[in-house]
């Protein structure tokens, strides 16, 4: 039987301190992905507190160069090659992302590490970059990658085929681009960016910040057809009612399922 699933290590924007920022692993019975890393090393604590052992992980997907995604890849690929120096790490560990945010990875690993260190990039740690449209392979997951067309900074998201021919859509952290309907269109999963809550939009000001709300990712996730939407990247004020309340106004236009997940929480995607 297939068991295909996200655990969401973390759900918050750049500047929550309540909740970790927003990153993932996307796994099956026999693989796993991981996707960005937040802001800092508590994405270590956060593998750990997930029972995830970094070493079931090969793969990780950028999808931009914000601190609060990327920096917490240096702290991936540093523990990557401090159990590969240790001999407690098998096989190699691929960075996917785009030439930006490769660029930027790149450079403070090759800054901030020690010589020996910078040794195994490019061979144990290989990073891989990938231009909109291209496709790639996680064990049993195949991705194909595409550019979100942020105005803001390059971004990458990606449609994924799960074993049981279950699909899942990355939309990164900024609203939908129609010119990416055929990506996102009758998925199984989308998972889409909610910064507040409309109700709370004069508070928190998404738009000015290029995000949208709760209440307009229950509209695109009706527009596009999919089953089931999942909420991510949100503030941090609300935690005690978040899942309630986020998922009442995204259902005000939406007719599948919602899910809002907190820190560490492991949604079934079958």
């Amino acid at each position: 039987m297939n068991h295909n699933f996200i655990t969401m290590l973390g759900t918050g924007n750049a500047l929550a301190t309540r909740c970790y920022n927003t990153c993932f692993v996307l796994g099956t019975a026999t693989s796993r992905c991981l996707v960005d890393a937040g802001g800092g090393n508590g994405v270590l604590s956060q593998l750990e507190k997930a029972h995830i052992d970094l070493g079931e992980i090969h793969d990780m997907f950028v999808t931009h160069a914000h601190t609060d995604h990327i920096l917490g890849a240096v702290w991936v690929v540093r523990m990557v090659i401090n159990r590969l120096k240790n001999h407690r790490y098998e096989g190699r560990f691929t960075v996917y992302g785009h030439d930006k945010a490769l660029k930027v990875l790149d450079w403070i690993c090759r800054e901030t590490f020690s010589a020996k260190d910078r040794s195994f990039l490019g061979e144990s740690v290989r990073f891989c970059e990938v231009k909109d449209q291209d496709r790639f392979e996680v064990g049993d997951m195949r991705f194909q990658c595409f550019d979100i067309l942020s105005t803001k900074e390059k971004q990458f998201g990606f449609r994924a085929e799960l074993p049981g021919g279950r699909t899942l859509v990355c939309l990164g952290d900024e609203p939908y681009n129609e010119a990416n309907r055929t990506y996102a269109e009758h998925a199984d999963w989308l998972l889409c960016e909610a910064f507040c809550l409309y109700r709370d939009r004069d508070i928190f000001k998404p738009y000015e910040k290029h995000h949208s709300t709760a209440l307009e990712a229950g509209t695109l996730a009706e527009e596009l057809g999919v089953k089931n939407l999942l909420l991510y990247h949100t503030e941090d004020r609300n935690l005690a009612i978040r899942k309630e309340a986020y998922r009442a106004e995204a259902l005000q236009h939406f007719t599948g399922q919602v899910f809002v997940p907190d820190d560490l929480e492991t949604i079934d995607l079958d």
